[in-house]
């Protein structure tokens, strides 16, 4: 009886399990199943779609075409701007420039008066300011003085020689009395000694003796008159170097009548150039050196100077078209010129230029000074000078190379 329930209850085992095999089997099936239909259900939809947006769009020939003439514009367009850019040179490292004229006093002393001209223009010889004249006129006054002196001491040195002259003459004029009787002492005294020679009887020794002695008075009158002359020579040397020192003095006298007019020329400070005046750090009663500079000039001549690349100098060339462009007007275009290439870069000419002989060298692009000058306004173009344009103000030129 046991072995038949446990044969019984082995036959329901293995019938449950074949039960659980069977039900496990259609569940897989029905999953497969359901499986494929969304797998076809998917396709479905893509064949759909395929069919909705047709080929893409790089196998469109619209898309080709929009592409070929896109390209082509760009070819075209970059080649006339290349073309276009190539014939024009510019930089930004510009700026306006001027000789700045430096006004300083030459003379000490105090202003009396200044003249109110901050930022106005000036013309040439208008009158800045004014030194007190005290001390220069003074000393102009002196020197007309000693000039008046000087030519005193002419007339009187003019009027020694004169009397130096009529000494002279007076002295020669007495020296010619005992020269002639000094030459007949000695005529005498050579007659009797050759009669002597001749005859010792026909001459006593006494006449020889008062002969001889006749002729060394005479002579020494002669000697004495002689020296009355060259004194008198003498006298009229010294007047005449008289006159002569007399001279120099007046002309030391009238340099310095040049010198005080210089000095009194020099109190009134006026403008060397025309131009605006800027920069005025005096007022009137201060007090001035020699050097002390006033104020300045901004002369009416001004120009640019441009830092070009030394690689954009290769079709530059003086008297090119510019056009100008100051920053502080930038819808005005300024008509120019190139005037001047400087030859040589700007760091050749620096307080310590470079060594590139030493240490690792690398190569940079230099930049080269050029000037260029505003052009006379004409009827279609704007005159600088109707605009505040000064020294260090930024430019951009632009100069047709080609």
């Amino acid at each position: 009886m046991i072995d038949r329930d446990e044969d019984d209850r082995e036959h329901r085992d293995d019938a449950d399990r074949d039960d659980g095999d069977e039900k496990q089997d259609r569940s897989q099936d029905k999953r497969e199943g359901d499986e494929d239909e969304d797998e076809d259900e998917d396709e479905d939809e893509d064949e759909d779609e395929d069919e909705d947006s047709g080929p893409p769009l790089y196998k469109k020939p619209i898309f080709w075409i929009i592409l070929i003439v896109v390209a082509v514009v760009l070819i075209v367009g970059g080649t006339l701007f290349w073309l276009h850019k190539r014939q024009y040179a510019t930089t930004d490292d510009a700026f306006v420039d001027a000789h700045i004229v430096r006004i300083a006093a030459e003379v000490q002393g105090k202003l009396t008066r200044v003249a109110d001209i901050d930022n106005r223009h000036v013309q040439a010889g208008a009158l800045l300011a004014t030194i007190e004249p005290y001390a220069s006129a003074a000393s102009l006054d002196q020197a007309r003085a000693q000039a008046v002196q000087a030519d005193a001491g002419i007339q009187q040195a003019q009027a020694q020689v004169v009397s130096a002259q009529a000494q002279q003459r007076q002295a020669e004029a007495q020296a010619r009395d005992p020269e002639a009787q000094a030459a007949k002492a000695a005529a005498d005294l050579q007659r009797y000694l050759a009669l002597q020679r001749l005859d010792a009887a026909a001459v006593s020794g006494t006449q020889i003796d008062q002969a001889r002695e006749a002729a060394k008075s005479s002579a020494a009158q002669a000697a004495a008159a002689r020296r009355a002359v060259d004194n008198a020579a003498a006298q009229v040397a010294v007047a005449q170097k008289q006159v002569k020192a007399s001279e120099a003095q007046k002309q030391a006298a009238e340099a310095q009548i040049r010198s005080a007019q210089v000095t009194v020329g020099h109190l009134d400070i006026r403008a060397p150039v025309s131009g605006q005046v800027v920069n005025r750090n005096v007022n009137l009663g201060s007090y001035v050196s020699p050097g002390t500079q006033l104020m300045a000039i901004v002369p009416d001549q001004i120009w640019v100077t441009a830092n070009f690349k030394e690689t954009q100098l290769t079709h530059m060339a003086i008297g090119q078209r510019v056009w100008l462009r100051v920053d502080a007007f930038p819808d005005v275009a300024f008509d120019g010129h190139v005037d001047s290439i400087q030859r040589g870069a700007g760091q050749a000419f620096a307080l310590l230029p470079p060594q590139n002989a030493t240490g690792n060298y690398v190569k940079v692009v230099q930049r080269v000074p050029v000037r260029i000058l505003f052009d006379r306004p004409r009827r279609d173009s704007p005159d600088p000078h109707a605009f505040p344009i000064g020294p260090g103000m930024s430019v951009v030129p632009t100069v047709k190379v080609r």
